[in-house]
C-alpha cells in the first residue's frame, strides 16, 4: 500500500539515511580488520578514502540523471547498487573491499543529490523549504551515524563481524526499496519544455542568445566567484577532515585502553561526532552574516581547537580526551558544513534555473568538501616520518594559515546586491518591503 500524502516523504528520507549508513558502515569495521587481518594501517586508511574517488562522480551526476531519468528511478537504482555493495564488503580480501567502498561512494553521491530533491518534492507543497531542507540534513546525519553505531555493535557482540554488519546493511537498503516502491515520481516536466523554450529562442536570436547584461548566470557561477575562492574554499576540506580524523584517527590510538570494545568505541565515537555535528549545523544560520565571514571564521576556529585537542589526546593517550576531541571537531564539522552552505546560497541566490542539468555550485562545493576524506590516508602515509601529536598539530597551523586567508578576505567580494544603496527619506518605506530580495531556496536541499 502506498504512504499517505501527508507522510510518504519518510521513505525518501529513509533512502537517504539508508546510503548514509552504507557509507559510514567502513569505520568500525576498519577497527576489525585491523585487528583481524594482517593489512597496514596505510591500507584501510586507502580503503576508507577510496569511497571519495566513488563519491564525488556521484555528486556531481546525481542532479543531471535525477533530472534526465527522474528521481524515484536514479534513487532506487542506487540503492540497489549501494546494497550489492555490502554485499560484495563482506567477501573477506583487499580487491573486494577497494570495489564495494568505491561503488557505495558512487551509489552515495547520486542518493544525496537526487533523494534529497525528492524528499523536498515529496514535502511540498504544505511544508516550506527549509523545513524540507532539515528533513534532509538530519535524514544524512542519522544514517552516517546509524551506521557507524549499529556496525561497532553488530561487530563487536555477534559473529561473523567482518560479514554480518555489511549484509545488515544490504538488508536495510532491500527493505527500504521496498518501501519506495508506492512513492510517485516528482520530477517537474514542465521544466524541461521551459529550457527548449529557452533553448529555440536563442537559435531565434531572441534575448536569451544576446550576450552581455541580460545573459543570466551560469548555475555554477558560484564556484567562480571570489569570494568562493577566498572564504568558501579555504575552509571546505575542515568540513569532512574534522569529522574523520575524529571518528577514523583518533579511536585506533587509544585502542590499548578499550581491549575488547575497539570496534563499539569506534562506531560511539563517530556516532557522537555526526550527532554532534547536526546539532551544530544550526547554529551556523545564527552566526551567519552577510556582511563578513564571522560563521566561518568561528567554525574553523573551532576545528583548530579540535585539532590541538585531539593531539594532547594522542601525545596522553588518553580516551577520555579522544571523547572530547571528537565533541569539539564534530562541532567544527557542523558549523563550517552549514557556514559553507549558506555562502553559497548567498552567490547562487540569483541563478536562473536551479533545476537545469547540469552539476550545480551546490554540489561542486560539497565535492570540495569531501577532500576531507583524504584526510586519514594522508596521516597515514606521512606517521612514519613523524608522530600522530605532531602530524595533527601541523594541520591545526595550516588550518590557522588558511583561517587567515578567510579573515583578510572576510568583508570583500560580496555578492552584488547584499549592499544596495541607502533609500532616501521619501521612499524608504517602499524600498523596504519592493527592493528586498526573496530568500531562495538552500541549493543543497535541491
Amino acid at each position: 500500500m502506498p504512504p499517505s500524502r501527508t507522510a510518504r516523504w519518510l521513505p525518501a528520507a529513509a533512502a537517504v539515511a539508508v546510503a548514509a549508513w552504507g557509507a559510514n558502515q567502513f569505520t568500525a569495521l576498519a577497527t576489525v580488520y585491523r585487528a583481524r587481518t594482517d593489512w597496514s594501517a596505510l591500507s584501510l586508511a586507502a580503503m576508507f578514502s577510496v569511497y571519495l574517488v566513488g563519491l564525488v562522480p556521484g555528486l556531481l551526476l546525481g542532479g543531471p540523471a535525477a533530472d534526465r531519468y527522474g528521481r524515484r528511478r536514479t534513487v532506487r537504482g542506487a540503492l540497489g547498487l549501494s546494497a550489492a555493495a555490502s554485499v560484495v564488503l563482506a567477501l573477506p580480501d583487499e580487491p573486494s573491499v577497494y570495489a564495494a567502498r568505491l561503488a557505495t561512494g558512487f551509489a552515495a553521491g547520486l542518493v544525496f543529490l537526487a533523494g534529497t530533491a525528492w524528499l523536498r518534492e515529496l514535502s511540498e507543497p504544505a511544508v516550506p523549504p527549509e523545513r524540507a531542507a532539515r528533513r534532509a540534513m538530519y535524514a544524512t546525519g542519522t544514517g552516517f551515524a546509524a551506521g557507524a553505531l549499529a556496525s561497532g555493535v553488530l561487530a563487536e557482540w555477534l559473529p561473523g563481524p567482518t560479514v554480518l554488519p555489511a549484509l545488515a546493511h544490504a538488508l536495510g537498503c532491500l527493505l527500504v526499496l521496498r518501501a519506495t516502491r508506492g512513492l510517485p515520481e516528482t520530477k517537474p516536466e514542465a521544466r524541461a519544455g521551459v529550457r527548449a523554450g529557452v533553448r529555440a529562442g536563442a537559435k531565434a536570436g531572441g534575448p536569451e542568445s544576446t550576450p552581455g547584461r541580460g545573459t543570466p548566470p551560469h548555475r555554477t557561477a558560484a564556484v567562480r566567484h571570489p569570494r568562493f575562492r577566498y572564504v568558501v574554499l579555504p575552509a571546505s576540506p575542515a568540513v569532512l577532515g574534522a569529522a574523520t580524523v575524529a571518528y577514523v584517527v583518533l579511536p585506533p590510538l587509544v585502542a590499548d585502553r578499550v581491549p575488547g570494545y575497539a570496534p563499539l568505541f569506534s562506531g560511539l565515537v563517530a556516532a557522537l561526532t555526526l550527532a554532534t555535528g547536526v546539532v551544530a549545523q544550526p547554529f551556523a544560520a545564527r552566526l551567519d552574516d552577510a556582511d563578513s565571514a564571522r560563521a566561518t571564521l568561528t567554525a574553523m576556529a573551532t576545528v583548530i581547537a579540535g585539532l590541538l585537542l585531539g593531539a594532547v589526546a594522542a601525545a596522553r593517550d588518553s580516551v577520555g580526551l579522544v571523547v572530547a576531541a571528537a565533541v569539539v571537531l564534530g562541532t567544527g564539522y557542523g558549523l563550517t558544513l552549514g557556514a559553507g552552505l549558506h555562502e553559497v546560497e548567498r552567490l547562487t541566490r540569483h541563478a536562473p534555473d536551479p533545476h537545469a542539468s547540469g552539476p550545480t555550485s551546490a554540489s561542486l562545493y560539497q565535492s570540495t568538501t569531501s577532500s576531507g576524506f583524504l584526510t586519514p590516508l594522508l596521516l597515514a602515509g606521512t606517521a612514519g616520518h613523524a608522530s600522530y601529536p605532531a602530524l595533527l598539530a601541523g594541520m591545526a597551523v595550516v588550518g590557522l594559515l588558511c583561517l587567515a586567508v578567510t579573515a583578510a578576505h572576510s568583508r570583500r567580494h560580496l555578492p552584488a546586491g547584499e549592499h544596495p544603496e541607502p533609500p532616501t527619506r521619501e521612499d524608504a518605506s517602499v524600498q523596504s518591503v519592493a527592493s528586498t530580495p526573496p530568500r531562495s531556496r538552500p541549493p543543497w536541499a535541491e
